[in-house]
């Protein structure tokens, strides 16, 4: 389940990485709310789209191979800071709360799951999917062998 979640995440993050890079204009007037946040600056958009797009390519690669799971806890910690960022400005006022209700949806809650999603089991939890990953490789290398 978590792994599934991890993939639809990934390439959410991944197609608005790609959006913000190839069609930084179109993505700054569709996302609701980007316009208040300044005037448009397709460096800037750019920038932060090779983060998404970074940040997606680590979710879609934990969603294969559970050893990406310091690149997704990477990932992770971009869209953490990114939503804590958003937290600052409305604490500042640069933000309204019309605006925390848009970014529920499309900065926090993301960013939540993200966070939840990589982040290492119970002890016993972790053991078992050593053990799985172990007898994984090991029937790999036998494969390999024949």
């Amino acid at each position: 389940m978590r792994r599934a979640l991890a993939g639809i995440l990934g390439f959410s993050f991944a197609a608005n990485g790609l959006a913000m890079l190839f069609f930084p204009m179109a993505w700054y007037h569709a996302i609701p709310g980007v316009t208040g946040t300044g005037p448009f600056n397709a460096h800037f958009v750019r920038d932060i789209g090779c983060a998404f797009l970074a940040s997606g390519g680590a979710f879609a690669w934990f969603s294969f191979d559970a050893r990406a799971r310091g690149a997704a806890m990477a990932g992770a910690a971009f869209l953490a800071l990114h939503a804590i960022v958003h937290l600052w400005d409305l604490s500042a006022g640069r933000e309204s709360i019309a605006d925390l209700r848009c970014d529920l949806m499309t900065i926090f809650i993301p960013a939540i799951l993200a966070l939840w999603l990589p982040w290492p089991k119970t002890p016993f939890q972790k053991e078992t999917d050593d053990v799985e990953m172990a007898d994984t490789a090991s029937t790999r290398r036998v494969r390999t062998r024949l």
